[in-house]
């Protein structure tokens, strides 16, 4: 007799395909579904926000993953009465468990990198339509007025529906930027958002990065090197949200319980490119002394080689490094070599040994206990943690 074939589960994915963090949701669900039952997917053509006419009260299937940005989503959704996983922080249904990026630690990353940059003026250039980027907003003015410094705010009219930038938007836009103390870094809430807070600054005349350093959300590749000059963007990991929102529907369709409360996902870190590519520290000294340890910090450097290239005694460097960069210069070192650690435990699949050797660690064992002192988890730990979405 031959075997009972189970009926794959049928799955709608109501995500826009028109940007790349929504394209980056969809393959981590797929990711998931690769590696686990397969699913049968119907995944409409819909812009940002859209119900396609054929789901709206009439798509029977087994679950859901949608971005439920607006009440129309939301009552489609609800209409359907199948398990459901919100991939948007719209919140439109409070009862349904959903998957989100970290805002505040994209706040915290996109703060950091600018700080080590040597800014202390800071701005935020938001869209308040979006909810993700009040919150952005919040922890990044919170963590300016932590470093003792206080954070301009710009955001879009809310009345425009569709996003988009008009002429006297525009014009607002390159006022609020040429008002700014200069020089000065700006998180804009998204890529979108960033070119035209680039744009503006070719209005007013404000040079990028030497004024204002520019820094959008979303890495959206394309964007970021058509935009002049090309965009430094944080870079959230899509993959691990997409994979772990199909991960949850999963439980949902066998009937597990799962809690509400959201799943929030950290971004990889910054992707640098021209837009902030620079120090903005009025220190010489201090200025090459980054510079060094930046482009040095892998290669094993210690302190003392640092002093080799500046005319400072250690007292001295130490002092004013602290003073402007709120760091010692060993812990900058570190700080790198951590950083770049990280990165190659997200995007390769180098042994401990080999990145101990590319990231200037004598000894794995000093690796992995230095790596646990920064991070809280063992490199082994994090790698897991951070490539599930693969």
């Amino acid at each position: 007799m031959p075997p009972s074939i189970r009926p794959r589960k049928s799955v709608a994915l109501l995500i826009e395909t028109s940007n790349a963090y929504a394209r980056g949701l969809l393959e981590g669900i797929v990711s998931y579904v690769r590696r686990h039952e397969p699913w049968s997917l119907y995944v409409p053509e819909i812009r940002r926000g859209e119900v396609p006419a054929e789901f709206a009260g009439r798509w029977r299937g087994d679950g859901i993953i949608a971005r439920i940005e607006n009440v129309e989503t939301a009552k489609a959704v609800r209409r359907a009465k199948l398990p459901t996983v919100d991939v948007s922080s719209g919140r439109h249904l409070p009862d349904v468990p959903w998957v989100e990026t970290d805002d505040a630690a994209i706040a915290r990353v996109a703060l950091e990198h600018l700080a080590e940059r040597g800014f202390r003026h800071f701005a935020y250039c938001g869209d308040p339509r979006f909810a993700w980027s009040r919150w952005r907003e919040e922890h990044f003015t919170a963590g300016v007025a932590a470093l003792g410094a206080k954070c301009s705010v710009w955001n879009a009219p809310r009345e425009r529906a569709d996003g988009a930038a008009g002429p006297r938007e525009q014009r607002k836009l390159a006022e609020w930027v040429k008002s700014l103390p200069k020089p000065v870094g700006i998180l804009a809430c998204y890529d979108i958002q960033a070119q035209r807070l680039l744009d503006a600054c070719r209005d007013a005349e404000v040079a990028v990065p030497e004024e204002a350093a520019v820094l959008g959300v979303d890495d959206d590749r394309l964007l970021c090197d058509l935009c002049s000059p090309p965009l430094s963007s944080v870079v959230p990991s899509t993959l691990r949200t997409g994979y772990a929102a199909a991960e949850t529907l999963d439980k949902l369709m066998r009937g597990e319980t799962v809690s509400a409360a959201g799943q929030l996902i950290p971004p990889l870190g910054v992707a640098v490119r021209q837009s902030t590519d620079i120090l903005a520290i009025d220190d010489p000294d201090i200025a090459a002394a980054v510079r060094f340890i930046r482009e040095h910090a892998c290669d094993g450097i210690q302190v003392g080689d640092v002093l080799r290239r500046v005319p400072l005694s250690r007292r001295v460097l130490e002092s004013r490094f602290q003073k402007l960069i709120g760091r010692t210069p060993h812990d900058e070192i570190l700080r790198i070599k951590i950083e770049r650690v990280k990165r190659l435990l997200q995007e390769t699949d180098l042994t401990l040994e080999a990145i101990a050797d590319r990231c200037g660690f004598r000894h794995v064992e000093y690796l992995s206990v230095a790596f646990k002192r920064a991070t809280g988890l063992p490199p082994s730990r994090f790698r897991r943690n951070e490539t599930s979405g693969r």
